[in-house]
């Protein structure tokens, strides 16, 4: 169902083409917000000067075939058309919203879109950095797939590599069932660290894992073994972050770098056979025009190494094939922070020029930016190093908890347990998809869980005062009596309502989860103000009380359901 300003769009349009003339048919009518009205039209102003006439009259000429129209209109200033909805018209698209089990969300045209996000280190931590792109990431797949199409999400995690020689000699020395093996699952970073340590400090176990490399490159089974045994105990820890974020990533979901192994050494011929790759310095390269560096030298895009070895842009072109070829793709996007775009972008030429990237397939960046400290530096700890993901998520759910036994000590024990990780991590993650995924934004922890302002709290606290309204009414939320509008608050409130589904679609068209977090902030407000101002419980007849518990439950439906496409649970009570 398409918001009311949606659906005058094409009438107004047609209305402007039976005025003005054929040759002005589709003509964007430029519907905007105004203070004066539901809606106003705009378009005269833009298009007096082709007609030869003054916007005023344009306008005119225009209104005077809008005689069918849902709306009141007056034709204000040099020419705007100002448009008020008939009540009668806003009440019968609430009637068929409530009716409505998506509430006013379209299905789109089913496309097939792999989204690569997340993509973590095996045997290293997981940093704050990684947050963005899992959150956003994840609230796209959910809001994708809400809209109907099939989203494939690919966990790129990192596990191959040099690194891995190291790694697996490190977890022969210590024992496979050591408490320091264990690691992996609860510290990995000691692990890698320790691993490290060995590396530049003992000579003859730099020299086994140099070898061991070589070995697991040749496919050895006992050393497969081993490093399979690193990527399970570290598939252990990714699973709890994504347990405590609560998104939808499984080991389903996981394809690391070694699934494009047997690829690559293929890549490398075709581009060198098709003349797209030449040898440069004993390494393969791609040079492509218009990617230059300092003094004008062109920038290559090494897809094999002088030491024979395969670096990211190799399996980064393996991925790009496998996700058009095996999986059908007709929409990629790489939910990846934003210093990668020069990367990827030479990447996906490449790929076209292969014919591995056919033009109609769409690539799409979602540029994630960093997430900073008070100083207004990338966040990290003290010490200088990368801010640990799991310390935060639990810092988060301990400040949580406090401010809930502070509010409510009233609430039993349990509940208040249950509580706290929703809100503690629902505040970090709606902080995150609020402001626009290639920006950064500075990490606050207390103003992430205020219940005021645009916050998560705020939203789950509009969410559970409902549930208390018909906790006290003493029925379940549902729309079910009809809905009339005889107060301003009921009319803004509903007019929002009907604006959800648009939202919703432009969020996956867009790419842009903060339009959903702007959207249902101001319908939470827009339910402060009609709680404040129109009695729900006490109205003054029956009928009345049903149509705002009608809104009320309305409301929280779509709250609940936008909450839920950012992937952010709504406790019933706060």
């Amino acid at each position: 169902m398409a918001s009311p300003r949606d659906l005058l769009s094409p009438a107004v349009s047609a209305a402007i083409a039976r005025a003005l003339g054929p040759e002005f048919e589709g003509t964007d009518p430029v519907l905007r917000p105004s203070q004066y009205a539901d809606v106003q039209a705009n378009a005269a102003l833009a298009l007096a000067k082709r007609v030869g006439a003054s916007p005023r009259d344009v306008a005119t000429r225009v209104a005077a075939e809008l005689d069918d129209l849902p709306a009141r209109i007056e034709i204000s200033g040099p020419g705007f058309l100002n448009m008020t909805y008939d009540d009668a018209w806003i009440t019968a698209l609430l009637a068929d919203l409530a009716a409505d089990p998506r509430l006013g969300v379209p299905t789109q045209p089913a496309q097939v879109v792999p989204i690569d996000y997340s993509a973590p280190n095996v045997a290293k931590e997981m940093h704050v950095g990684h947050l963005r792109t899992t959150v956003v990431g994840d609230a796209l797949a959910r809001t994708l797939e809400h809209l109907g199409h099939r989203v494939v999400r690919q966990n790129h995690i990192g596990d191959w590599g040099t690194p891995f020689g190291m790694l697996i000699e490190h977890l022969l020395a210590v024992g496979e069932d050591s408490d320091e093996a264990r690691l992996l699952e609860s510290d990995p970073n000691a692990f890698y660290q320790a691993a490290r340590a060995e590396f530049d400090g003992d000579e003859e176990f730099a020299t086994r894992a140099r070898a061991r490399v070589v070995a697991l490159q040749a496919g050895d089974e006992e050393t497969l073994r081993l490093w399979a045994e690193l990527v399970e105990l570290s598939r252990h820890y990714f699973n709890r972050i994504y347990s405590t974020l609560g998104v939808t990533l499984t080991d389903d979901d996981l394809a690391g770098e070694s699934t494009y192994n047997a690829d690559l050494a293929g890549i490398c011929d075709e581009l060198e056979a098709a003349g797209l790759a030449t040898m440069n310095d004993g390494a393969l390269c791609v040079f492509l025009d218009g990617y230059t560096g300092r003094e004008g030298k062109p920038v290559p895009l090494i897809i094999r190494k002088s030491d024979g070895g395969y670096g990211y842009a190799t399996t980064d072109l393996a991925t790009i094939r496998h996700r058009v070829e095996r999986l059908g793709a007709d929409r990629c996007l790489y939910v990846i922070g934003a210093p990668q775009a020069l990367h990827l972008e030479m990447v996906w030429e490449t790929a076209r020029l292969a014919g591995w990237l056919p033009d109609h397939v769409e690539v799409v960046h979602v540029r994630i930016g960093n997430v900073l400290g008070e100083d207004r530096k990338i966040l990290r700890t003290r010490s200088g190093a990368p801010l640990r993901l799991v310390a935060l998520l639990e810092e988060a759910e301990a400040n949580a908890r406090r401010e809930i036994d502070a509010s409510r000590p009233e609430l039993p024990e349990e509940v208040r347990a249950a509580i706290a990780p929703m809100v503690g991590i629902g505040a970090v993650k709606y902080a995150d998809l609020s402001v626009g995924h290639d920006s950064e934004y500075v990490f606050d922890l207390d103003r992430m869980l205020a219940f005021v302002g645009n916050t998560g709290p705020y939203l789950q606290y509009a969410t559970a005062r409902i549930h208390s309204i018909f906790r006290s009414a003493g029925v379940e939320p549902a729309p079910e009596a009809a809905i009339t509008l005889g107060e301003p608050a009921e009319r803004a409130l509903a007019l929002r309502l009907l604006g959800f589904g648009t939202v919703v679609a432009e969020v996956g068209d867009t790419l842009e989860p903060h339009r959903l977090c702007t959207y249902l902030f101001d319908l939470a407000q827009d339910f402060s103000t009609f709680y404040e101002h129109c009695s729900v419980l006490k109205a003054a007849t029956p009928e009345l009380r049903g149509s705002r518990l009608s809104l009320a439950a309305l409301t929280l439906a779509v709250l609940s359901q936008g909450l839920d496409l950012l992937g952010i649970e709504t406790p019933e009570q706060m």
